[in-house]
């Protein structure tokens, strides 16, 4: 331990002490809430001194200047509006200041497809459909058949596109304004009778009325001048025609998933097991960019029903064999939950008629009863379900001691035998995956890059083959491809419906068939700096990643209260080894890592768990003592005890933690060793590494003398098929500056899948009058105790956020964060830039030439820092896609980052590096990551507070009375965990 010295904020020694938090010196009036779950608001307004008056004058005109704001040319920052909009829809985001210049300029290719449009007199059509049915398939259905029976008669020979609801897109005027149609179906299947439901006879046509009334003109003038940037806003309601248009015939084709298609024709399906089978499909939208229209294709892959007996789904599922008994009732609900909805279909043949007989039911629920106790009355006899499909059926039923399936209503119910009822193919699977479905789903889809090319190009030459071909479209290229469908090409072209295309004669749109060929960059990767005393000073990066060899933390954290327990089977000896070699690691990479702990180590049974933590904590505050960090090897089948630890450890004791899995620590090696400790230095306190250009304050914008704080913020929602549990919210910002490396996090519940961030301002009337809180004043305070100066400027960087919620994000989020400020003090006003950080979009980015391996990394992606902000990004405002990471498996997605607001007036360069060295600073790795690090803690803190609520005796984490809806808040954080970065 001997030559280590004092350790502070100078680079060439320092240690922070994490027993004592991050609080500042001297009074101080206005500390945020130490709240986790929902800040609570504090009484005073002075944040620095001297003190503010509590008038709310500012706060309450703030909400009015933001809207008048946020509609101006956001190049300029001193006019304001007279009128504020009247929506969202007026919002204007900043337009691109330039584009960047730094770094190596490359070629790479984007799953882009330009298509040019030629000039069309659009019309859109409102579609009225009686008798309301509510399935798509039925609609286009009807209108399949409207357009056989009157396209020469009275539509003028038009094709229309139409989405399945309540559009219809023409490319000319239809020859009247309004008329209302008649369309009968013919019935396609028989009817099973099911018991409870009358008795059946073959379906009579459905006849439909269609009304078609003339709604609007859509104007592609409009689209073709914002495409040149001669216009602002976006032509949304032309571009969603011609998306219409382009997805008219897949939509009818393919099973359709949000803006995917899925069919087994598209690639071979495969197992996820228990029940479950993957589809191969693709992605398909149609994006404005500086090109023009670009058609962005990727594939994809979802989760569906095998379409199997519910009995053999049970038994994959549920692991149900045994007929002959009764289901548990905890058992029945699972059922219930998971087959909910699900289209079940019935094939019979009816002995009393001599006929084949099928129908199709959507389940509702199960019977109360066992099938073997279910009665019903039938033609003014009472009979049970087991005699009526042994009289009429001649089937004698098997699984009587299983309740039966439900479908009908509950007046009405209809009682459907399990082993008569199997699954409709094509359902998909909407409920949460488990660890194992998941891993095989990955396993089938993950692609290294020139695969995932060559899939998706594949892809495209179906769609141009079997879509462009058929009903609605002509192929465009009529030459053989060389790929594995060129024959098929050349046999539909010579084969094609005698129709003129609805491309080509109706909308005028052509699709090229190669992938895009854009412009990039490749970004240099930082210096970035370690302590004086290891051998290696400093490093740059080769292909975003580097190691800790020869290398100490910048600032080595003093971990000198700890203790150490072990749930799993990991032997003692094994754990004494791996403990003594962890304290040897972290206090040779700069840490102080006492090695005796405060209390002995344990061995504990894993279903004791929170008892043996309560116990620890116990017992260092009998010895006068706060922990520091407890070290938990976790259970050797651990899926549910992670949680139970970080909920009772954060939430309850106020004790830092950090899991281990078992087969991890029966295999230990240096370099696990190493990332460990680079979690636990920042656990107590400590920091890995920083910047060279932030300790000198060469970053532009956030060093240039002003401080600067950067915010990260993300909203996580329930898992696929849970309705009732709230989204989560986080927040996370630095408490350093100008190293930007330390972040604290706050978390709040909220409405169910409310993507809005409700906590970062809130105010309420109190006895003492107006009282002020909120994520964003709590963050200030806290960035204010630590350094003593007030951020200047504010950098937000926004996780989760779909293009269709941006300006929704932006009106609501930029005026809580102006509120909170000003709440502080009067007349305080930070810059900020609001940017939104995506990563579920579809864009792929691939190296030009497969060959040249100075062009990729290892993994075959294109090489970490590359990023792209010409041709397929927006036509005029500032946004860009930046590859910041190294590929591991697979493609690598590059983030997708689009400034909604900036007051800092970044430019491209300035943004765009800033970014990318961020990457770099992620404290868990030596790597860099595909995300900046702020908006990935806060996506990790959302993760985190999730585990707070899930394993709660109630069914659900949010309930509908009264017609509001009312969620269980998060437990609160112990404020001394708070201020270390636990989520690590």
């Amino acid at each position: 331990m001997s030559g280590r010295g004092s350790r502070g904020r100078h680079y060439s020694g320092g240690r922070s002490n994490p027993s004592h938090g991050g609080g500042g010196r001297g009074s101080f009036s206005g500390g945020g809430s130490s709240g986790a779950a929902a800040p609570a608001p504090t009484q005073t307004r002075a944040y620095f001194p001297p003190a503010a008056s509590s008038s709310s004058a500012p706060v309450a005109s703030l909400s009015s200047e933001m809207e008048q704001k946020l509609t101006l040319e956001t190049t300029t920052t001193a006019a304001v509006a007279a009128v504020p909009p009247a929506s969202s829809k007026a919002v204007r985001f900043p337009q691109r200041p330039g584009f960047g210049t730094v770094g190596k300029k490359i070629q790479v290719r984007a799953n882009h497809f330009l298509v040019q449009v030629a000039d069309r007199d659009l019309h859109h059509y409102d579609v009225t459909i009686t008798p309301e049915v509510a399935s798509k398939k039925i609609h286009r259905e009807v209108m399949n058949q409207l357009v056989r029976l009157y396209s020469e008669t009275h539509l003028g020979k038009r094709i229309p596109a139409y989405d399945g609801m309540k559009s219809l897109y023409t490319a000319g005027p239809l020859p009247f304004s309004s008329k209302e149609f008649v369309v009968k179906l013919l019935p396609n299947d028989g009817r099973a009778a099911a018991a409870g439901s009358s008795t059946s006879s073959k379906r009579k046509d459905r006849e439909f009325k269609v009304a078609l009334t003339l709604a609007n003109k859509p104007d592609l003038y409009q689209l073709q001048q914002f495409l040149h940037s001669q216009r602002v806003e976006t032509p949304q309601e032309a571009i969603q025609v011609l998306d219409i248009v382009l997805r008219a015939t897949p939509s009818e084709k393919y099973t359709v998933v949000g803006r995917s298609f899925f069919s087994t024709e598209l690639g071979p399906k495969g197992s996820l097991g228990e029940g479950l089978e993957y589809w191969r499909g693709f992605y398909q939208s149609l994006r404005p960019t500086q090109l023009g229209l670009s058609l962005n294709i990727d594939v994809s892959a979802r989760s569906f029903f095998e379409p199997i007996l519910v009995t053999e789904f049970l038994a994959k599922h549920f692991y149900h064999t045994d007929r002959s008994k009764h289901l548990p009732d905890r058992d029945c609900i699972k059922v219930k939950k998971t087959l909910k909805r699900v289209k079940v279909e019935v094939r019979l043949r009816d002995w009393t008629k001599n006929e084949e007989v099928k129908r199709t039911y959507t389940i509702n629920g199960l019977s109360a009863e066992p099938l073997g106790q279910l009665r019903f009355t039938c033609e003014d006899e009472n009979t049970s379900v087991v005699q009526y499909y042994r009289k009429k059926y001649k089937i004698d039923l098997k699984y009587v001691a299983w309740p039966a399936i439900q479908a009908g209503n509950d007046s009405k119910p209809v009682y459907l035998p399990m082993e008569l009822c199997s699954i409709v193919a094509g359902q998909r699977y909407t409920k949460k995956l488990n660890k194992k479905q998941v891993t095989n789903l990955l396993k089938a889809t993950c692609q290294r890059p020139r695969d995932r090319e060559n899939n998706i190009t594949q892809v495209y030459h179906h769609w141009l083959v079997f879509i462009l071909t058929m009903k609605y479209f002509y192929l465009l290229c009529a030459h053989a491809v060389t790929s594995i469908y060129g024959q098929m090409i050349r046999e539909k072209t010579n084969n094609r419906d005698d129709k003129e295309s609805l491309i080509r004669r109706e909308f005028g749109l052509q699709v090229r068939e190669e992938m895009s060929l854009v412009k990039a960059r490749v970004l240099p990767s930082p210096l970035l700096k370690y302590h004086d005393s290891g051998r290696e000073k400093s490093v740059y990066p080769q292909m975003g990643q580097w190691n800790m060899t020869n290398k100490k933390m910048v600032n080595g954290g003093r971990l000198q209260v700890w203790a150490f327990v072990n749930f799993s089977r990991v032997s003692q000896d094994i754990t004494f080894e791996f403990l003594g070699a962890l304290v040897d690691v972290c206090n040779s990479k700069g840490m102080e890592f006492f090695p005796q702990p405060l209390l002995p180590v344990q061995f504990s049974h894993p279903g004791q768990i929170e008892r043996v933590l309560r116990d620890i904590h116990k017992l260092s505050a009998q010895q006068g003592r706060q922990l520091q960090l407890l070290i938990v090897i976790l259970p050797d089948q651990s899926d549910s005890s992670y949680g139970k630890i970080k909920r009772t450890c954060e939430t309850e004791l106020g004790i830092v933690s950090q899991c281990l899995e078992p087969q991890k620590i029966k295999r230990w090696n240096t370099q696990y060793l190493e990332n460990l400790a680079l979690k636990i230095n920042v656990k107590v306190g400590g920091r890995n590494t920083v910047l060279n250009d932030a300790i000198y304050k060469k970053m532009p914008v956030v060093t240039d003398r002003l401080p600067t704080i950067i915010f990260g913020a993300d909203v996580t929602h329930p898992a696929a098929g849970d309705d009732s549990s709230p989204s989560i919210a986080a927040v996370v910002a630095s408490t350093d500056w100008p190293e930007v490396t330390n972040y604290r996090a706050i978390v709040s519940a909220q409405h169910h899948r409310d993507e809005i961030i409700k906590d970062l301002y809130k105010s309420q009337i109190s006895e003492k009058g107006l009282v002020h809180g909120g994520m964003i004043r709590e963050l200030l305070v806290a960035f204010y105790k630590q350094k003593r100066l007030k951020p200047s400027r504010i950098i937000f960087y926004r996780d989760g956020v779909s293009e269709g919620q941006f300006s929704q994000v932006l009106l609501h989020e930029v005026d809580a964060i102006r509120r909170a400020c000003a709440s502080l003090e009067d007349g305080y006003m930070p810059t900020v830039t609001f940017v939104v950080v995506q990563k579920r979009h579809h864009t792929r980015l691939f190296p030009a030439d497969h060959s040249n391996r100075g062009q990729m990394d290892r993994s075959g992606n294109i090489q970490p820092g590359t990023v792209v902000d010409t041709e397929i990004c927006h036509p005029t405002e500032f946004d860009f896609y930046l590859n910041s990471h190294a590929g591991i498996q697979g493609t690598s997605r590059p983030a997708h980052y689009h400034v909604l607001f900036d007051e800092n007036r970044f430019t491209a360069d300035g943004l765009q590096v800033l970014t990318n060295n961020l990457c770099y600073t992620y404290a868990r790795c030596t790597r860099s990551v595909s995300i900046v690090p702020p908006a990935y803690y806060a996506h990790l803190v959302a993760f985190r507070a999730r585990h707070y609520i899930e394993g709660d005796s109630s069914d659900g984490g949010s309930t509908t009375g009264g017609g509001a809806q009312v969620f269980r808040a998060l437990p609160e954080i112990k404020e001394n965990v708070k201020e270390v970065m636990f989520y690590c």
